[in-house]
């Protein structure tokens, strides 16, 4: 059976400005800002953090289906998923708004003026999960990612009722939620998502302890950026997988979406937590090795060598059986 990556779908628009946005402005007048930047360059990436997913799935050979709500201009984005094996047949096309987007300019000195429109996201609480099944079966895993708030706690409780194992990846939404939301996002989840900064606000927000959230999900992963990735169970001793080292200079955006990406996929391989783990590590850093999320390639055999260097010879013989070419 599938798995079913739900979460937000967007666009990056990001532009440079050659000058400083401070230069700009008129003391005195803040007041009364009224400004236009020419900028040097304007780069489209596709991204959205379920799509992300989908994506590294995809590159997988898990042929995820991915469910979320896109506008009229998602045709090409569309079109780009399928190459990537990614079954879009249940993205809900919005008739009145746009596909999310991120529009952000930076200056010479990394200063940022952005907006985020949410646009058709915002209907994703519209989508039902029953169809999906219906057509595809009953998923081994549905995947909670950021989204629409409404979307994201109508999925989750539509899987408790159904008895469908899900992972809980509230990821960005956190900082705006509150304790009840989150509390109902996280309990009863086989996977819980998070990196370091969201498992102290996820444990403040909800007043868990970290023993009461391991008592209320199947496994716990925590990505510690340069510091790697610590996985925990109830009842059972951490894994503390390294962070793949990189060759190339980083761009952090989306590396935490492919090591979901490459976690999920060893897992539905039936690997264990922590080879599991180390495939996730290796996903994320080719993906942080490029600009864009889901501009990066896993080509077979590069790849295992890489995963060889980091984790071992028969780790990697253990990954190559699973890994597509």
């Amino acid at each position: 059976m599938p798995v079913v990556v739900t979460g937000s779908i967007a666009t990056d628009h990001l532009m440079t400005f050659p000058g400083r946005f401070t230069d700009q402005f008129v003391e005195g007048q803040m007041e009364n800002v009224s400004l236009s930047f020419l900028v040097d360059d304007l780069i489209q990436h596709r991204g959205g953090a379920g799509a992300n997913m989908a994506y590294g799935l995809g590159l997988l050979g898990l042929s995820p289906v991915l469910v979320g709500s896109v506008g009229s201009d998602f045709a090409d984005y569309d079109a780009w998923l399928t190459r990537h094996g990614v079954d879009t047949r249940d993205v809900r096309w919005s008739e009145l708004k746009h596909t999310a987007r991120f529009v952000c300019t930076t200056d010479a000195v990394n200063n940022q003026i952005a907006s985020f429109y949410s646009g058709a996201m915002s209907e994703a609480g519209q989508i039902e999960l029953a169809p999906v099944c219906d057509r595809v079966g009953t998923p081994d895993l549905v995947v909670i990612g950021p989204n629409d708030p409404t979307a994201m706690v109508r999925h989750t409780r539509e899987c408790r009722e159904r008895g469908i194992a899900f992972a809980a990846d509230p990821s960005q939404q956190l900082a705006w939620a509150d304790g009840a939301m989150i509390r109902d996002l996280v309990d009863g989840a086989d996977l819980l998502f998070t990196n370091e900064y969201e498992s102290a606000l996820l444990m403040q927000k909800t007043g868990w302890d970290a023993g009461e959230i391991l008592g209320r999900v199947g496994t716990w992963v925590t990505t510690r950026a340069a510091n790697g990735v610590l996985v925990r169970a109830a009842g059972a001793d951490p894994i503390e997988v390294i962070a793949v080292p990189e060759t190339k200079p980083v761009e952090p955006t989306g590396g935490g979406d492919a090591l979901r990406a490459g976690f999920i996929a060893g897992r539905t391989w039936g690997l264990g937590l922590e080879r599991a783990t180390q495939l996730g590590s290796a996903v994320a850093t080719e993906a942080v090795e490029v600009v864009g999320t889901q501009e990066y390639e896993l080509r077979r055999e590069p790849f295992l060598e890489r995963f060889a260097a980091a984790f071992g010879d028969d780790a990697a013989a253990e990954v190559a059986a699973h890994l597509p070419g």
